[in-house]
């Protein structure tokens, strides 16, 4: 989805999560359960701007009917490089309805976890503030 790319690549995290359906469904490449909702979400790509550093999109692949995009990208989180995927599905309402990301090697994952899970608890307050 090119407005999500080019909001992502600008820094508007405000863009991104305009985009974003109030009932979206993020799935981390990094814990089991989804998260379900605009308020969590934001917060999350929110914290993950910050902890990728030289983040690039480096492919766009949008599937035959329009609402399926994949998102390749190459980033760094510490000393760890790591390439991943962002899966888009947008609904009838142009939104995105699904983001689901994924990310290797697994020593990437393990740092983004590491890194993600230190901020946890402010994305928790975040994502609580917005949504009441």
């Amino acid at each position: 989805m090119r407005a999500f790319r080019e909001a992502v690549e600008a820094g508007d995290l405000d863009a991104v999560e305009a985009l974003l359906a109030e009932d979206v469904v993020f799935t981390s490449p990094v814990v089991f359960k989804p998260y379900p909702g605009k308020a969590i979400t934001a917060a999350i790509l929110r914290a993950v701007a910050q902890v990728f550093e030289d983040f690039r999109y480096e492919r766009e692949l949008t599937g035959a009917d329009g609402r399926d995009h994949a998102l390749v990208f190459a980033a760094r989180v510490g000393e760890r490089e790591i390439t991943g995927c962002d899966f888009i599905h947008v609904g009838e309402d142009g939104l995105i309805d699904e983001l689901t990301v994924m990310v290797r090697p697994l020593s990437g994952a393990q740092a983004l976890a590491a890194a993600m899970g230190a901020r946890f608890e402010q994305i928790a307050k975040e994502a609580e503030a917005h949504s009441v």
